[in-house]
C-alpha cells in the first residue's frame, strides 16, 4: 500500500520555514514549546500540500505528552479533528496488529514461525513453485517471494464485493517469483494470509479476534477493523477527500475487508499511541498484558537484512535510522490517508501521525526527520569520494526496479516508464535518480555507499542514507537495498526491461506507423495504380500501423477517463480497450506473413521499398513483443 509519486517543493519550503520560525530548541517539560514545534512543521506542510486533516500524538516515558488534531474531520460540517475521537485510516500500519496476533498464537503454541504455512490452511494451498516452503517468519520479514498485486481488488468502495478472507486469499493468490528468504518484497497478500492463519487456528473471525485480544484489552475504544464502521463509530470517521482541479472532493469510505489484516484498521492517534506504548513496554499497558516480553523482544530484534550494515526487518516491524536512532515501526497508505507509527526504545518514545488526502503523504514522510533533527540533531561530515572510484563505477551503473512488482499480470505495465537509475559521475560518486529527482552517494565500504548531502530527499518516504549493493558469485551487481526500505529490495534490470529501450522503440515505432498512414493518405492516387498484390501488401502495413496507433491513442483517452479508479475496479471501458492490443497483434503477425510474400514474390517497387516494408514489419513485431512482455496482451488482471 505504498506508492512514491508526490509533490515535493511545498514540503521542502515548509520545512525550511518551520525550522527557521522556531526561537529555540524544544523543551520536553514545556508543552507550549513542543506544540509550537509540531505546529511549525505540520501546519505549513498541510497547507502547501492541500491536506485537509491531520493528527499527531506523542508519548514519552510512558506519558502522553502531546495529542492534537489539525484541520477538519468534516470540511462541510466544519467539525475539527479531535485526536481522541477523530478516526483516521492507518493503512499498512494495521499490519502490526496482525503480527501481534500471530505472536499471540505462537505464545499459545498454536503456531510455529518456521513451519510451512500450508499446514495451517484449510480450503486451499500455496503453490509449490519452489522447493522451500513459505513460513510465517518469511511472511513477517516480507521474504515469502510473492509478486505484488492490487489493481482492481485491494481497495474498493462497493460493499457487495466483500467476501470471506479465505475466499479472497484463494482467489487472489499471487505467483511466487523468488525462493523464500532470498529477496524482500512487501506483500499485502502475505500479511492477509497470516491473518487468515490466525483466524483458522483461533476459531475466531480475524476482525473479532483483533477486537477481543488487542483492541479491547488496550482500551482502544475508537478503533476497529470492521468495514463499514460500526454505527457507534461511524460519526467519528474523518471524511476522505481527493484533490481535484484545485478543490477537495469528498470520497467514499475505503473498503479493504478482503485484505483486512493488511490495512483495514480505522483508529485515532491516541488509540494508536496506546498500542505503541504496549509494544514499547514489552507487551503490557496499564497492567494488561497482550504478549510476553520475550516475544515482543523477538519482534523488535533484527530478523532479516540484506546487509548487516543497514537496518533491517524485525518480525513485522521494520527499522528506520533517524539521526542514528533505531526506530521500529511501520508506515501506511490508503488512497486518502498516510500514516506512521514509530517506537524509539532508546529515547522511550512513541509517536503516531496521520494526514488526509494525497497531499498528506509528504506531510507524513517529513514529520519524523524534522522531529529528530530538532530534538536529537546530528551533524554528519559528508564522506569524501575515493580517488579512482570511477574506474570501477561502471558495474553499478544501470536501471533498477523493485522486486515488489507484478510479473504475471497487467500491473507489470505500470513499470514500463519507471525505474531507479544509477549513474557514475566524474567526481567519483554515483547518482541515484528516481521520479525526476537525483541524489549523490559516495563509496564508503565494499558495495556500500553513503549520501553526500544528508539534507536532500529523493521523494517523501524515500531518502536513503545508505545504499548496499548485492552481487553474485561472479562479482556482478544484481541489485541493491536502501536504508529505510528494508522490506523492498531492488533488482538490476536487463536492457530490454529498461525505460530507455522500451520508450525509444515505442516512440520510433509510432513515428513509423504515423508516416505509413500519412503516406497512404497523400499518395492514395499513386497507390491505386499499384498491382492488386502490391495494394494488398500496402493495406496490410496500413492496417497494422492504424491498429497500433489506435492502441496508444485510445489507451491515453481511456486512462484519462478512468483515472485512479483503475485501482479500485476494472471499468468496462478499460476491458474494451484491452481488445485493441489483441487486434494489433493479429495485424502484426499478418503483416509478417505478407512480408515473407513481399520478399519471396519480389513485390513492391524494388529493394528499398521492400526494406521500408520490412522496417514497418519489425516495428509491428516489436509491438507484439511489447504487448506480450508487459502483460497487455489479453485480459491479465484479477477481479
Amino acid at each position: 500500500m505504498k506508492r512514491f509519486a508526490y509533490p515535493l517543493l511545498g514540503a521542502f519550503c515548509a520545512l525550511f520555514v518551520s525550522f527557521n520560525a522556531l526561537a529555540g530548541p524544544v523543551d520536553w517539560d514545556d508543552p507550549d514549546s513542543l506544540e509550537a514545534f509540531v505546529d511549525g512543521v505540520v501546519k505549513p506542510l498541510m497547507k502547501n500540500n492541500n491536506s485537509p486533516a491531520g493528527t499527531v500524538a506523542i508519548a514519552r516515558h510512558g506519558e502522553l505528552v502531546f495529542a492534537k488534531g489539525y484541520g477538519f474531520q468534516d470540511l462541510d460540517k466544519r467539525i475539527p479533528v479531535d485526536p481522541y475521537t477523530s478516526m483516521f485510516r492507518p493503512g499498512s500500519t494495521s499490519k502490526l496488529f496482525t503480527w501481534v496476533a500471530v505472536m499471540q498464537q505462537v505464545e499459545q503454541g498454536k503456531l510455529d514461525l518456521d513451519t510451512d504455512v500450508n499446514t495451517y490452511l484449510k480450503t486451499f494451498k500455496i503453490k509449490d513453485t519452489f522447493e522451500q516452503p513459505i513460513t510465517l517468519r518469511n511472511i513477517m520479514t516480507h521474504t515469502p517471494g510473492f509478486e505484488d498485486g492490487a489493481m482492481g481488488y485491494l481497495i474498493f468502495e462497493d460493499t457487495s464485493r466483500v467476501m470471506p478472507l479465505a475466499e479472497a486469499m484463494a482467489r487472489y493468490q499471487p505467483e511466487r517469483v523468488n525462493p523464500p528468504g532470498k529477496q524482500t518484497s512487501y506483500s499485502n497478500y502475505a500479511t492477509s494470509l497470516a491473518g487468515l492463519i490466525v483466524a483458522n487456528v483461533s476459531g475466531l473471525e480475524f476482525t473479532d479476534y483483533i477486537k477481543k485480544h488487542i483492541l479491547d484489552p488496550l482500551g482502544m475504544d475508537h478503533s476497529s477493523f470492521v468495514e463499514p464502521l460500526p454505527a457507534d463509530l461511524e460519526p467519528d470517521m474523518t471524511v476522505s477527500y481527493k484533490s481535484d482541479k484545485g478543490r477537495l472532493v469528498e470520497q467514499p469510505f475505503e473498503i479493504i475487508t478482503n485484505f483486512a489484516p493488511a490495512g483495514a484498521l480505522s483508529s485515532t492517534s491516541v488509540d494508536m499511541i496506546k498500542f505503541g506504548q504496549a509494544i514499547l513496554n514489552g507487551g503490557e499497558l496499564n497492567g494488561v498484558r497482550i504478549l510476553k516480553q520475550e516475544l515482543v523482544d523477538e519482534m523488535l530484534s533484527e530478523q532479516f537484512s540484506h546487509d548487516p550494515r543497514l537496518m533491517g526487518m524485525g518480525l513485522g516491524f521494520y527499522a528506520t535510522d533517524y539521526n542514528g536512532f533505531r526506530v521500529m515501526g511501520h508506515g501506511g497508505d490508503t488512497r486518502w490517508f498516510h500514516s506512521y507509527l514509530g517506537i524509539d526504545a532508546k529515547n522511550d518514545l512513541t509517536f503516531f501521525v496521520s494526514f488526509a488526502s494525497s497531499g498528506g503523504s509528504p506531510v507524513r514522510s517529513s514529520f519524523a526527520p524534522a522531529f529528530y533533527q530538532e530534538l536529537y540533531p546530528r551533524i554528519e561530515t559528508p564522506p569524501t569520494p575515493p580517488e579512482g572510484f570511477l574506474e570501477r563505477a561502471g558495474k553499478y551503473a544501470g536501471d533498477y526496479g523493485f522486486w515488489r512488482n507484478s510479473f504475471s499480470k497487467l500491473e507489470k505495465a505500470m513499470g514500463v516508464a519507471s525505474s531507479l537509475k544509477i549513474i557514475p559521475t566524474e567526481e567519483n560518486t554515483i547518482i541515484l535518480t528516481f521520479s525526476g529527482k537525483a541524489k549523490q552517494y559516495v563509496e564508503v565500504d565494499d558495495n556500500l555507499f553513503r549520501e553526500q548531502d544528508p539534507g536532500y530527499s529523493l521523494v517523501p518516504g524515500i531518502s536513503p542514507r545508505q545504499l548496499a549493493f548485492q552481487q553474485n558469485d561472479k562479482g556482478e551487481i544484481t541489485g541493491f537495498v536502501m536504508d529505510g526500505l528494508p522490506f523492498m529490495s531492488l533488482r538490476k534490470l536487463p536492457a530490454y526491461e529498461t525505460p530507455n529501450f522500451n520508450l525509444t522503440l515505442l516512440g520510433f515505432s509510432m513515428l513509423i506507423f504515423l508516416l505509413v498512414l500519412l503516406r497512404r493518405f497523400y499518395q492514395r492516387a499513386a497507390i491505386r495504380s499499384f498491382s492488386a498484390a502490391d495494394r494488398s501488401a500496402v493495406s496490410a502495413a496500413v492496417w497494422a500501423s492504424a491498429a497500433n496507433l489506435l492502441v496508444l491513442v485510445a489507451g491515453a483517452a481511456v486512462m484519462t477517463a478512468v483515472g485512479d479508479r483503475l485501482f479500485i475496479e476494472i471499468p468496462l471501458v478499460f476491458k474494451a480497450w484491452l481488445v485493441l492490443p489483441i487486434i494489433a497483434t493479429l495485424a502484426g503477425l499478418y503483416l509478417l506473413y505478407r512480408t515473407l510474400g513481399v520478399w519471396g514474390k519480389g513485390l513492391l517497387a524494388g529493394f528499398w521499398a521492400r526494406l521500408r516494408y520490412t522496417i514497418i514489419t519489425l516495428c509491428a513485431l516489436f509491438m507484439c513483443w511489447f504487448y506480450y512482455f508487459w502483460n497487455i496482451l489479453g485480459f491479465q488482471y484479477l477481479t
